[in-house]
């Protein structure tokens, strides 16, 4: 089976062709994305046919879960339709089905390779319900208080088709033991989904420093959907303007959103290399 790996801002992903037969996917992503046995990768990406778009995207994560939508995944499934010829852009745009719904993308095209896309991430979503939290509050949910770790949180809740918690904080995220406390906040009772958990800094009205403990990986070098829960929840708090940009810790991602239509985001995709994976199934 021919394989493809991308990394948008060093978030990493498999992409393999799956219009050609069916397999269990689930599977094949926590083998692949095994980084010491596999080919190494945060999740792995399935290309597919469907019938409301140009493509669709198939989204699981390391652990074999399946996801609804990855911001950084869309970009480098953009690049990777688009320079092999299976999606052409109309009138500068892709639209792409996933689980969290359609997806337009526009990507920026230099000698016939990607350099960036700029994707239109659907606007946020507030409702306890709707991310989904176990608590009954008025949206936006800008403080939801948690008990982990023998200490009191209190997180940003934010859906972008996925489910976020936003911790805000005062000291460099560098610093916040996020590989202790994220696993606790993902697996937190008050979500039913379990959780992307995302510890960020305000720098200035125009910048942001964040980690992200994502769901079903752990930590990755960037989140796409985080990102946007981070400048959506920041924009909320009064702490930044309408186009922000991310620090994290695979590179810098360009936020934009007017507070009550679609969030933008836009950012780089690097393909690595192409190979082959040897198994078992057809």
């Amino acid at each position: 089976m021919r394989f493809t790996k991308l990394h948008g801002s060093g978030n990493d992903f498999i992409i393999v062709d799956a219009r050609g037969g069916e397999r269990d996917w689930s599977k094949l992503a926590v083998a692949i994305c095994d980084r010491h046995l596999g080919a190494g990768a945060d999740g792995l990406l399935t290309v597919l046919p469907s019938s409301t778009a140009q493509l669709r995207m198939g989204l699981y994560n390391a652990d074999g879960s399946e996801a609804e939508l990855s911001g950084n995944g869309m970009r480098c499934f953009v690049k990777y339709a688009v320079e092999r010829g299976l999606a052409a852009p109309r009138d500068g745009a892709l639209t792409i089905e996933t689980l969290a719904g359609p997806i337009t993308a526009q990507a920026t095209i230099e000698d016939g390779r990607v350099t960036s896309v700029r994707v239109d991430m659907g606007a946020p979503r507030f409702g306890p319900q709707e991310i989904p939290v176990a608590i009954e509050a008025q949206a936006p949910l800008l403080d939801v208080p948690l008990d982990v770790d023998g200490a009191r949180l209190s997180v940003a809740c934010v859906s972008m088709g996925n489910p976020h918690a936003v911790l805000f904080q005062d000291e460099p995220v560098d610093r916040y033991p996020l590989a202790t406390i994220g696993p606790q906040v993902e697996h937190h009772a008050v979500f039913p989904a379990r959780v992307n958990f995302e510890v960020a800094r305000v720098l200035a009205r125009d910048r942001i420093e964040v980690r992200t403990w994502e769901r079903g990986v752990g930590e990755t070098l960037a989140c796409g959907t985080g990102a946007c829960a981070v400048a959506v929840a920041a924009r909320l708090r009064g702490l930044v303007d309408g186009r922000v940009q991310l620090a994290e810790r695979g590179g810098t991602l360009l936020l934009e959103w007017d507070g009550a239509g679609p969030v933008y985001l836009s950012g780089p995709a690097v393909e690595v290399y192409e190979g082959e994976w040897l198994d078992a199934e057809p």
